[in-house]
């Protein structure tokens, strides 16, 4: 593996899953000034990460940044991985304003997975250690397969949700950190994505900017868009007609929620690593109890990710992010009923449902696979290497096919009901959420990597070729 080294005023991006392989043992030259063993303490209090190109995936055969901050200016850190030195060993300093950058070529034949790397920091001394994270890379297939058309829609977007009987879709976008001013609800005619209406919420009272909308969901019966008020951590009611505002619930009312799904007058929120799904009546525009949620590890806590439903079986299932399993909740009782391990998967945040194969799939944030499970016995099935970041699934219920958003590589991968693969397909920057269209496809929406992506902010159909 080489490395080369340089300075730069860089910060790890949040999330950044760093990648490097080395096999057995090189020689340490140029090493750093030599410390007499206990004579003096340090600590680091600041960053470090890596991402590849682009702030993509880091692949076999590619290249890894890696950086660092919260230095002291000019002090010399030494990286090293399976008790290799990089850079042959000579040390990297922090510029003057405490940062370093340096380059990692990874080898062609590196494995996939989570690589520790050991940062020793000198003067003072400490050491640390940062995951590096090769991610599959499974280039373009099945393309020919599939008519994939995009059109730009608004920046921001985080979700789609479709009705079939409203002949809609509508997507909720927010831009920035809080307090968010930049933030819509889009309803887009279901055929031609047309936009027909959209609403910028209005502004939190408390100075949190406005309450903007992260997750959504429909209520066809009653005419209703519920979202997430992600960083308000409550929801909101709008008319699925011309996007007016029904209800605003109060802030506080579910912690930092994520997904909403309507089923039989009911709006489930899924309360993120909290253990927790938060229930409303659709009618009564009122909270309605808590699902409360366990772990079935030892002294687990389980830790709310994705939501998904079964209306046949009237079932909801709940991916833990903290500690991978996929809970099982009889909504006759709101009583959670089984829970499943998914071994094997990391920061388990995605989950859907196969209703007719009755399997469970969960997308690995962290450990870039799909899990399939047994939705009866929760048995294993097969774990799936898609690519860097899955985050949400979509089973296509006449095929039963899946679709995975995998947000670092940028794609949509298409799979089998039994796992093997059909297509991954290019969709522009960060794959965020997507959604059934009805028409025997998907809709997509994706994220820009920054202002001026041509490729980002965008909505995408994918239909499969006859």
């Amino acid at each position: 593996m080489m490395i080369s080294k340089g300075m730069a005023h860089a910060r790890p991006q949040g999330g950044w899953l760093i990648a490097a392989a080395l096999a057995g043992f090189m020689a340490v030259a140029g090493a750093a000034q030599a410390q007499t063993a206990f004579s003096e303490t340090g600590s680091f209090a600041g960053r470090l990460g890596a991402s590849g190109p682009d702030r993509g995936p880091i692949v076999p055969g590619g290249e890894a940044t890696i950086t660092g901050s919260g230095l002291t200016p000019g002090q010399l850190v030494v990286l090293r991985q399976s008790g290799v030195a990089l850079n042959d060993g000579a040390p990297l300093t922090a510029d003057d304003k405490g940062n370093f950058t340096a380059t990692v070529t990874i080898p062609d034949n590196a494995q996939t997975g989570s690589y520790p790397v050991v940062a020793e920091i000198q003067n003072p001394p400490y050491a640390t250690t940062f995951d590096v994270k090769v991610s599959p890379n499974l280039g373009e297939m099945g393309a020919d397969k599939y008519d994939v058309v995009s059109q730009k829609l608004a920046p921001g977007l985080y979700q789609v949700a479709e009705s079939n009987k409203l002949g809609a879709v509508f997507v909720a976008s927010a831009v920035g950190r809080p307090p968010v001013e930049a933030s819509q609800l889009i309803k887009l005619d279901a055929k031609t994505l047309e936009q027909l209406a959209s609403v910028t919420p209005a502004a939190d009272a408390q100075g949190g900017g406005v309450f903007a909308v992260y997750g959504v969901g429909v209520e066809e019966d009653l005419g209703q868009v519920w979202v997430t008020n992600t960083r308000q951590n409550t929801v909101a009611v709008y008319s699925a007609d011309d996007l007016s505002l029904i209800k605003q619930f109060d802030a506080d009312l579910v912690p930092h929620p994520r997904d909403v799904v309507l089923l039989n007058g009911k709006a489930y929120v899924s309360a993120t690593f909290v253990p927790e799904v938060h229930v409303f009546d659709a009618k009564t525009l009122e909270p309605a109890g808590v699902i409360e949620l366990k772990s079935g590890e030892r002294r687990g806590e389980f830790g709310t990710g994705g939501i998904a439903v079964d209306a046949a079986d009237n079932t909801l299932y709940v991916s833990s992010l903290s500690s991978s399993e996929v809970a099982v909740v009889d909504l006759a009782t709101d009583e959670q009923t089984a829970v499943f391990a998914v071994p094997g998967s990391d920061n388990t945040i995605g989950v859907a449902y196969d209703a007719t194969r009755k399997q469970i799939y969960t997308a690995g944030q962290g450990s870039d696979n799909v899990t399939i499970l047994n939705g009866e016995t929760g048995a294993v099935i097969k774990s799936v290497a898609v690519g860097a970041n899955p985050l949400n699934l979509a089973v296509d219920p006449e095929t039963g096919n899946v679709y995975v958003t995998v947000r670092a590589s940028d794609s949509v991968v298409v799979m089998s009901p039994e796992g093997d693969l059909l297509a991954n397909l290019n969709v522009g920057s960060f794959p965020n959420h997507l959604t059934l269209d009805g028409e025997g496809g998907v809709l997509v929406v994706n994220k820009a990597k920054g202002k001026d992506d041509p490729k980002g902010d965008m909505i995408t159909r994918i239909t499969p070729k006859m």
